[in-house]
Formats: C-alpha cells, sequence, structure tokens
C-alpha cells in the first residue's frame, strides 16, 4: 500500500478532524478520497482498501498480533460492505448502524443468511481489537469468514456490488 509522508503538525490536524468525525486518519482520507467520486469509483475505492486490509491482517496474525488483525478483519469487511452499497445504489454508508441495517438489507433480498453469520463474525473483531479476548484459533476463524464474506459479495465480474 502506498505511504504518504507528512509533517508532524498536518498529521495532528488530520487526527484531530479524524476525531471529531469519530474515525481514525485513514478512514478518514479514504471518506475524502469518495467525497466527490462517482458510485463506481468510491466502490471500487472501498473495495481495494477492503482486499488491502484482509492482506495486513493475514500479515499481523501471521505476526501473532491478534488485536491488530482483528481490527483489519472487521475494517475489511465494514468496506466491503460500504463498497456494495455504493455500487448497487449510490449510497454511502457512515455508521455501524448504518453498516448492520444494510447488511440484514442484502440478507433479506438475497435470502443468504449466512452473509449475517460472516458479518457477526467481523463484528466480533471490532470488539475483540479494543477487548483482546480473542484466541489466535478465533482470530484465524473470523478472517476465514471474511474472506467468504467478500466472496459472497463480489460480483462474477470480480467487482463489489452485484450479488
Amino acid at each position: 500500500m502506498p505511504s504518504v509522508l507528512l509533517p508532524e503538525g498536518a498529521y495532528r490536524r488530520l487526527r484531530e478532524l479524524a476525531e471529531a468525525r469519530g474515525l481514525n486518519v485513514e478512514d478518514l482520507i479514504l471518506s475524502l478520497a469518495v467525497e466527490n467520486a462517482g458510485p463506481e469509483e468510491a466502490g471500487r475505492i472501498y473495495w481495494e482498501a477492503a482486499e488491502t486490509l484482509l492482506a495486513q491482517a493475514v500479515e499481523e496474525l501471521a505476526k501473532g498480533r491478534l488485536r491488530q488483525a482483528s481490527e483489519k478483519i472487521w475494517g475489511a469487511a465494514a468496506l466491503a460492505v460500504k463498497a456494495v452499497a455504493f455500487w448497487r445504489e449510490g449510497r454511502r454508508l457512515i455508521s455501524h448502524g448504518e453498516l448492520w441495517a444494510y447488511v440484514r438489507k442484502l440478507v433479506d433480498e438475497s435470502g443468504d443468511r449466512e452473509l449475517g453469520r460472516l458479518w457477526r463474525s467481523a463484528i466480533s473483531m471490532h470488539v475483540n481489537s479494543y477487548e483482546g479476548w480473542a484466541t489466535l484459533e478465533a482470530v484465524r476463524d473470523a478472517l476465514e469468514d471474511v474472506r467468504e464474506l467478500l466472496e459472497k459479495l463480489r460480483c462474477p465480474r470480480g467487482e463489489a456490488g452485484q450479488m
């Protein structure tokens, strides 16, 4: 993933802006990147970020950094759902509640109850990133669940958005 070097003052300002919005700096930057993008481009940006986070989760897991792996697993799932919402409806999801509701909508529309289970596995990793209670096996299982979630959300052309 490309890196950006910023002066300390600029990074502090970005962190302040992010915190004011309830985000981390990376999420703020992603949010700004999709702000004026069309639905297709915004979906593509979120989907690429989801795949990148999933790859980073594998690296963190290999290093035994379970909390970091957990946060990346959760982030990959959340960004994938955001990508689908953009591509299917041009809709921007901004809260955990909106993510939950959208996954419920996908489950209802597709009849695939497994989507809900996979989503809940991802949510458990969000909790684990704060609590640190999950075992290596639990994090590994959640990683596999989120890989499966992304596959279910991927459309036949290999892009997100059409189930």
